[in-house]
């Protein structure tokens, strides 16, 4: 990434210092509990690979497993992890921004300092998340050796460790079984990307889209943040308070960006949907305490932890992401049981295929699009 005499839009290092030094600690476990726990994902980690393919039928019989990296990782580790994957992603935006921050005024000056106080700001949101993720199939993550532009590259599986003890305890589950049932969830979502080869670029290239359409303009962008705090906080200039606070992702954006932004929340709603039927299908057979899990894990996700957890929530757009498991969800149900497993998996054959948001909503019309379009193929060749 260009630099303005060394200094970066995004000081990497110190988001990662700051996010370390203020997430919170894991539960107390002696380190052989931590090698057992460590040993027993790995393992988890590796039989879900088959249980995930024969019940999706994503991959052909006989075909080479996914090689992606699994890592068991710490708080530290996931955030180390995926600040590398910003990195990566959010390249091309900050290159632009920081070009055109160097023809100004003070530049330099604003980009040092610029460069600092996101690096805070970004580490304090990762070291709140860190506690919270339990697994992640971390779309963008590069593999090293990789040729630049090649789709097939990139992708790597972290699993949580003392997340995943943590809610373990917490729900008061049997371990062996949950770990499991997180694993089923990421490794579905490992099965999505490796499977099928346009997801990732295609993925890429609508985050790019949205990011490329970013508001430059300081003023522009400082309103939007005022338009945003006003609204989480209920305020309104005349003293009139909004129907509902938005979150700062819903406001901060161009009519361009809204327009990818309902595109990019029906691809999401289907691959959390997608890995959220698929973990509780195999669940049965695998997880004798599945019922159980779903339950309480439904109940924790939809109470949080307190009132400042639900409202940092509200403000980084988590709710929507938990709108999007149950959404998701719902329309994969819907459709797997109208046409069947294979019926659905038409839905990965092009990005054309992939549900709108309003199909998300209404399964029956994405079934109604993309297999009369299908039967009427066939019949005319």
């Amino acid at each position: 990434m260009t630099s303005i005499g060394g200094a970066e839009m995004v000081d990497w290092n110190l988001a990662v210092a700051t996010a370390t030094r203020l997430v919170r600690p894991g539960p107390e476990v002696s380190r052989d509990e931590a090698r057992a726990v460590v040993a027993e994902l790995r393992r988890h980690a590796r039989t879900s690979e088959e249980h995930v393919r024969a019940f999706t039928r994503m991959m052909p019989e006989g075909a080479p497993l996914p090689d992606t990296p699994v890592l068991v990782v710490d708080r530290a580790g996931w955030v180390r992890a995926n600040v590398e994957g910003f990195r990566e992603l959010l390249g091309p935006l900050l290159a632009k921004m920081q070009d055109r921050r160097g023809g100004a005024p003070g530049g330099a000056v604003l980009g040092a300092v610029g460069g600092k106080v996101t690096g805070v700001e970004l580490g304090m949101l990762l070291s709140f998340l860190a506690s919270r993720v339990l697994g992640q199939y971390e779309t963008f993550a590069q593999v090293a050796g990789a040729l630049p532009g090649d789709p097939a590259t990139g992708g790597r599986l972290l699993l949580v460790a003392p997340n995943i003890v943590h809610v373990e305890r917490e729900l008061e589950v049997s371990p062996h079984d949950f770990r499991l049932w997180v694993c089923l969830h990421e490794e579905t979502h490992r099965t999505q990307f490796t499977a099928v080869p346009w997801l990732r670029a295609h993925l890429e290239g609508e985050i790019q889209t949205f990011l490329g359409a970013t508001e430059m303009e300081p003023g522009a962008l400082l309103e939007r943040l005022r338009e945003a705090v006003q609204s989480f906080a209920g305020a309104r200039p005349d003293g009139e308070r909004g129907e509902e606070a938005h979150s700062f992702v819903d406001l901060v954006q161009s009519p361009l960006q809204r327009e990818v932004l309902g595109r990019l929340t029906a691809v999401m709603s289907l691959l959390e949907g997608h890995a959220d039927f698929v973990m509780d299908g195999v669940g049965p057979e695998v997880v004798p305490s599945v019922a159980e899990i779903r339950e309480k894990f439904q109940q924790r996700r939809a109470t949080g932890a307190g009132r400042l957890d639900a409202a940092l929530r509200k403000l980084l757009g988590l709710d929507a992401k938990l709108r999007q498991y149950r959404d998701g969800e719902r329309f994969v149900r819907a459709v797997v049981g109208e046409v069947g497993m294979d019926g659905f998996n038409r839905v990965w054959t092009s990005p054309n295929t992939l549900p709108t948001k309003a199909e998300i909503a209404k399964p029956s019309d994405w079934v109604a699009r993309v297999h009369r379009k299908g039967s009427a193929g066939r019949e005319e060749g």
